[in-house]
C-alpha cells in the first residue's frame, strides 16, 4: 500500500537536502518546483505536456475554485484531479492570500474573514474550518492551513498580532482536518510560518507549529516585495527553526535565482506563477538570462528559444517564429513559450538535487549566477 505520507532526505549539502516525498498518487522528488494551476489549469499547457516537462506536483487554489466553479461541484465531479486530468499529487492553498490580496472588501475577525467576491460580489466567509473542507472536497494531497497574511512593512505590533491568530488557525486547521476526514483519505497538511521579516516572531510561530504537529512546514509571508536580500536574510534562520526531518515549503517563490539560493539555504519545495506569466507575456527563461521574444531583434532570429533545452519549443520552432506568433497574439505562441519556461523550470531543479547529491552544489549555484546575470 502507497504511503500517505513519507519524507526521506537521500543526501545533504550544506543546508541543501534533496529526497523524495512518498504519496499515494505518487512520488515527488524533492527540491521539487509546482506549477501553478490557479484554476484547474496550468493555463496554455495540457496537464500531459507538464508532466512531460518533469513536474511531479501542481498547485491548485482554494479561493479561486471555492468561487467558480464551486468545490462542492468539483468533489460531484470527482475532485480536482479527475476534473483536471492530473493523476499525481496536488498542493492546494489555503486561500488566505487571495482573500487578502484581490478582494476590496474584508473583514477580519477572530472567527476567520469575511469578503467580497471579485468576480460577482457576493459575500463569503473564509475560516480554518472551511478551508479545510474546500481543500477536502476539491481531493487535495497536501493541505496548508489556514493563516492571516499581512505586509513585511506592517509595524511589528501588527506582525505579532497576525502571527499569534495564525497559531491560533493553525490549531483549528489542524482539528477541521482530523475530524473531516481527510487524513483519512490520504492526505498530508502543512502549518505556514509568519513573523515577517522578525527573527524571534518566526520562531515563536515554528514552535507553535512544531507543538500543534505537521507533515510539512511552509514559509509565509515572502516574496511580497521585500526584495531578495531581505528573503534570504530571513531564510538564512527560518528553515532552520522549523523541524528539519519535514519538507519545508517557501510559498510564492519565484524567480530562478531566487530558487538556488534558497535551495542553498534548505528549502525542498517552491511554487510560483512566473514560469507560466512570463511565458504568455514574452518572456522566456534561458542559464544566460531571460529574453523578450518581442524584441524586435529576434524577428529573424533562426535559432532556438534556449540553445541547450531538449523541450519541443526549442527544437521544434525558431525565435523567429515564436516572436511573430507573440506579437501577433497568437494563443500557439503563449503556449510554446509557457511550455519552454515549465521545462526551464524543471530542469533546473533536476540540476539542483543532482548538484546536492554529487556534493557540487556551491559550484553549480555560483557558476549558475555567473552565466544567469551575463546576459545583463
Amino acid at each position: 500500500m502507497s504511503p500517505r505520507f513519507d519524507f526521506t532526505i537521500h543526501a545533504t549539502d550544506g543546508r541543501a537536502r534533496t529526497g523524495e516525498i512518498a504519496m499515494r498518487r505518487g512520488t515527488i522528488r524533492t527540491p521539487a518546483f509546482m506549477p501553478v494551476g490557479t484554476a484547474a489549469t496550468v493555463k496554455a499547457v495540457k496537464p500531459a505536456d507538464v508532466r512531460a516537462a518533469g513536474a511531479d506536483i501542481l498547485l491548485g487554489n482554494t479561493y479561486h475554485l471555492m468561487l467558480r466553479p464551486g468545490a462542492e461541484r468539483v468533489h460531484r465531479l470527482g475532485g480536482l484531479h479527475g476534473f483536471m486530468g492530473w493523476d499525481r499529487p496536488i498542493l492546494t492553498d489555503s486561500g488566505g492570500y487571495q482573500v487578502m490580496s484581490l478582494s476590496d472588501l474584508t473583514k477580519r475577525s477572530e472567527d476567520g474573514v469575511e469578503f467580497k467576491s471579485h468576480l460577482d460580489g457576493s459575500r463569503h466567509l473564509l475560516s480554518p474550518e472551511r478551508s479545510m473542507e474546500i481543500q477536502r472536497l476539491l481531493g487535495s494531497d497536501i493541505v496548508m492551513a489556514f493563516d492571516e497574511l499581512v505586509p513585511t512593512t506592517a509595524t511589528r505590533d501588527v506582525q505579532a498580532r497576525a502571527m499569534e491568530r495564525s497559531m491560533r488557525w493553525a490549531r483549528r486547521s489542524r482539528d477541521g482536518f482530523d475530524s473531516g476526514g481527510a487524513h483519512a483519505e490520504g492526505a498530508a497538511l502543512f502549518g505556514i510560518q509568519q513573523g515577517a521579516l522578525d527573527e524571534s516572531l518566526r520562531r515563536e510561530s515554528a514552535d507553535a507549529l512544531k507543538d500543534i504537529g505537521f507533515d510539512g512546514y511552509a514559509i509565509g509571508g515572502l516574496a511580497v516585495g521585500e526584495g531578495q536580500e531581505a528573503m534570504f536574510g530571513v531564510l538564512d534562520y527560518a528553515p532552520g527553526q522549523l523541524d528539519a526531518t519535514k519538507p519545508r515549503y517557501l510559498m510564492g517563490v519565484g524567480k530562478p535565482d531566487d530558487i538556488v539560493g534558497a535551495v542553498e539555504r534548505g528549502v525542498d519545495m517552491f511554487d510560483c506563477v512566473l514560469p507560466t506569466r512570463s511565458g504568455r507575456t514574452g518572456q522566456a527563461f534561458t542559464r544566460t538570462g531571460p529574453i523578450n521574444i518581442r524584441n524586435a531583434r529576434f524577428a529573424e532570429d533562426t535559432g532556438p528559444l534556449d540553445p541547450e533545452c531538449p523541450c519541443a519549443s526549442c527544437t521544434g520552432w525558431s525565435r523567429a517564429y515564436i516572436h511573430h506568433l507573440v506579437r501577433a497574439g497568437e494563443i500557439l505562441g503563449a503556449m510554446l513559450m509557457t511550455e519552454h519556461n515549465l521545462w526551464f523550470y524543471q530542469r533546473l531543479m533536476a540540476d539542483l538535487r543532482a548538484a546536492i547529491a554529487s556534493g557540487s552544489l556551491s559550484m553549480f549555484a555560483n557558476d549558475f549566477r555567473t552565466r544567469y546575470s551575463s546576459r545583463g
